[in-house]
């Protein structure tokens, strides 16, 4: 299984999404990859936001070697899932993607824990740090959900 977290500017949330998926999916001994982009540039080659690391950190996450990356046209074709953090960023991925968009690789990630509800997983960038302790729990919540759906899905 092959899956992209993808938010604005991939420092924030989805490299959240990417690490704590990846650690879940490891426990499992899943044999998964994962990755995160964003769709804006702003900060390509970066690391993630410092309380981004600082509270995946808190929670046995290391995200300190991510750098951020763009989300490009054939992402499309290379993953079998894409979570968008936000509906912003989900016609973002549809616009970049052009004739190659497939709205069924394509999902607001909070979908897996409500179903076709499209809430949104909110930015922390101009908050504060109690923020992105709040993102990191609705996160880490709807990354079990994509394990628990998937383990539905092959039994």
């Amino acid at each position: 299984m092959k899956i992209l977290m993808v938010c604005l500017g991939n420092i924030c949330r989805s490299p959240l999404a990417e690490g704590i998926l990846k650690d879940k999916a490891n426990k499992l001994q899943l044999n998964w990859q994962i990755d995160s982009a964003g769709t804006g540039g702003y900060h390509i080659g970066e690391p993630p936001h410092y309380l981004s690391q600082k509270v995946a950190k808190e929670n046995g996450i290391d995200i300190s070697s991510q750098q951020c990356r763009q989300f490009i046209k054939e992402d499309i074709l290379l993953f079998d899932k894409i979570y968008a953090m936000d509906m912003n960023n989900y016609y973002n991925i549809k616009q970049i993607t052009k004739e190659l968009w497939n709205e069924n690789k394509v999902e607001l990630l909070l979908n897996e824990l409500y179903p076709n509800q499209n809430k949104e997983v909110p930015d922390p960038w101009y908050g504060d740090e109690k923020d992105y302790y709040f993102v990191y729990d609705l996160i880490d919540k709807a990354c079990d959900a994509i394990l628990n759906n998937f383990k539905k899905e092959i039994t």
